[in-house]
């Protein structure tokens, strides 16, 4: 009997034993930590949902429930947010209120974003996103529009003009990225949108980090003007939700492949387009992509603003309003 006990110890105590169940303990310790964690970020998600109702209303086209917000009357005039945006961008930054004096001004949430969902499994690229809009401004019962694109909105606002060009009577793109360059950056942004370790980060790890990095990137994306009080109407809550951080990282792994894709059509555009750019962006070169743009489209015009970065609609509403108005004469 001792022989058995010394033999069944000697066994416990075998090299690599501990090492294995500290491991195996610690592997429960973090799956239970991020199970938490995923169940405190669904909570957030759906408390941010609840605290900023929809505050348009719901179109279904191709199986996607698109939100939409209309304000006043005259010639359409619609607006596409960036990456990791949503309508209230637009609203916060009076333009809006400021292009309804003139137009009937249509704005979406695109896929993903805000209140319009994305449909898992379907690539949306712009020219996806394209051909989404047009079915969605042919049941708004919008034959042709003017069509503002800021930053990744810009790229969906260019795939409208070349895919339906017929719809766009004209582009105002705002600090978009045209052509393809070198941007580590998109490769790390792009990891949430990966399949499995992607899906786990989305719902642990990403919402917080993306917390914790809102006030630098909200910094670099405003500068150099400083952030403008009226973007605090922004649901930063609703930035950061699962759902949405998916769409974000899609959309920064489709943004080099879909510039190359599309840059070799912009010469053949025949619609008045109007280009603006915050002479200081610090997301986007404003020399390599819009200045490089103007030189392309033989009939644009390029609005340079001073002291303006990234989010020149939110600093500059009057200087955006100008270039409506210019592709709308």
């Amino acid at each position: 009997m001792a022989g058995h006990s010394f033999k069944a110890l000697a066994q416990v105590r075998r090299p690599g034993f501990g090492r294995t169940a500290r491991r195996r303990r610690l592997g429960l310790a973090v799956a239970g930590v991020l199970a938490a964690t995923a169940v405190v970020n669904h909570q957030l998600a759906k408390r941010a949902e609840k605290r900023n109702p929809p505050a348009g209303r719901f179109i279904e086209v191709d199986g996607v429930r698109l939100h939409c917000l209309e304000r006043g009357e005259g010639p359409p005039l619609v607006l596409l947010h960036g990456n990791g945006s949503m309508i209230q961008d637009f609203l916060s930054s009076g333009l809006v209120d400021l292009a309804a004096r003139q137009h009937r001004v249509i704005v979406f949430d695109r896929p993903g974003y805000g209140h319009s969902p994305r449909p898992r499994g379907r690539v949306c690229s712009p020219q996806a996103q394209a051909d989404l809009f047009r079915a969605a401004l042919d049941r708004l019962g919008v034959a042709q529009a003017v069509i503002l694109g800021h930053s990744w909105g810009a790229s969906v606002a260019l795939a409208m003009a070349l895919n339906h060009p017929q719809m766009v009577r004209g582009l105002v793109l705002a600090s978009g990225y045209y052509f393809p360059t070198n941007r580590i950056d998109m490769a790390l942004l792009s990891g949430p949108a990966v399949p499995l370790l992607g899906d786990v980060a989305r719902h642990t790890i990403a919402p917080l980090a993306s917390r914790l990095i809102w006030p630098l990137l909200m910094r670099k994306i405003f500068g150099p003007a400083p952030v403008p009080d009226k973007f605090g109407a922004f649901p930063e809550e609703m930035a950061v939700r699962p759902l949405q951080i998916r769409a974000e990282a899609a959309e920064s792994a489709l943004l080099i492949p879909s510039a190359a894709a599309m840059c070799k059509g912009y010469a053949g555009l025949t619609m008045p387009v109007a280009i603006v750019v915050g002479a200081e962006d610090r997301l986007i070169d404003p020399a390599a992509q819009s200045h490089r743009l103007h030189q392309t489209i033989a009939q644009s015009s390029l609005h340079i603003v001073p002291g303006c970065g990234h989010m020149v609609h939110q600093t500059s509403p009057e200087a955006v309003m100008a270039a409506i108005n210019a592709v709308s004469a």
